[in-house]
């Protein structure tokens, strides 16, 4: 595996601040997230950790009136670029949200719906693409003789797991994890954090957690976000290689918030 240093970095926010309408929710953001490794935010709730997920897909988009100042790059092109293709980028930058989200359709139909979309209509192509996709989270082994049987039936943790194999399917660059362990039992929450440790291999990873263990057992680097003060938007105080955040921080708000001294 390429050492984290190596890593080449693929997505880069430079200088970003974000606007729900009037209100400054986020500023001066500086991050780059490197190829092939797992990235944590961490920080006290409404600092605007899932807001920085969604600047990367433009996910924000969808509620209404906001902004964005600065530039959010992926493989070097700005993404907010007029000719840049919405459902294109999305594809590219594949989201997990907090709650495991199937639609009310069979295993199989959830998988296969993005690759569907994307106009692969091929019986085998589409077994190849699902078989492929559950095989990579983890969960073929327990639906494979039950790929017509609704998602619906599936426990919280299957639910989550064939949400990434959806994600999966239509073969993203990045994945994007809006807390994805927070619904879930110990068990379940180890199964989604082995399933990230090998898809880290192909994919680049951002996970938001408020577990301080969580981020120390799966990222590779980890940045710390806060709100000085109620009404103040959200900054990126400290970022860094995981191992040096959680053991020699440069900053005492980080010391304080992963030795539970606030937040």
């Amino acid at each position: 595996m390429v050492a984290v240093e190596a890593a080449r970095s693929v997505v880069q926010l430079k200088g970003v601040d974000f606007y729900y309408g009037d209100f400054k929710a986020l500023e001066d953001i500086n991050l780059e997230i490197r190829e092939n490794t797992v990235t944590a935010l961490i920080g006290p709730s409404g600092c605007g950790k899932s807001t920085v997920l969604r600047l990367m897909n433009r996910m924000h988009e969808v509620m209404g009136k906001t902004r964005v100042k600065g530039e959010v790059l992926l493989d070097g092109k700005d993404i907010y670029a007029d000719d840049v293709d919405v459902v294109s980028l999305r594809s590219r930058v594949g989201e997990i949200f907090q709650k495991p989200n199937p639609f009310p359709k069979s295993i199989y139909d959830n998988v296969a719906y993005g690759p569907r979309i994307q106009g692969r209509k091929s019986s085998d192509e589409l077994d190849g693409i699902v078989e492929q996709a559950l095989k990579q989270a983890a969960l073929w082994k327990e639906v494979k003789n039950k790929l017509k049987t609704s998602a619906m039936e599936l426990s919280g943790g299957q639910q989550q797991r064939l949400c990434i194999a959806r994600t999966l399917a239509v073969e993203p660059e990045i994945i994007l994890m809006d807390e994805p362990c927070s619904a879930l039992d110990p068990v379940a929450t180890q199964q989604i954090e082995d399933t990230m440790d090998s898809l880290k291999k192909d994919y680049t990873i951002i996970i938001v957690t408020h577990n301080m263990q969580q981020a120390a057992r799966v990222s590779e680097y980890t940045g710390f976000m806060l709100i000085q003060e109620t009404g103040e938007p959200g900054r990126l105080v400290e970022y860094g290689l995981t191992s040096k955040i959680f053991t020699m921080p440069d900053r005492k708000e980080t010391e304080n918030y992963i030795t539970g001294r606030f937040g």
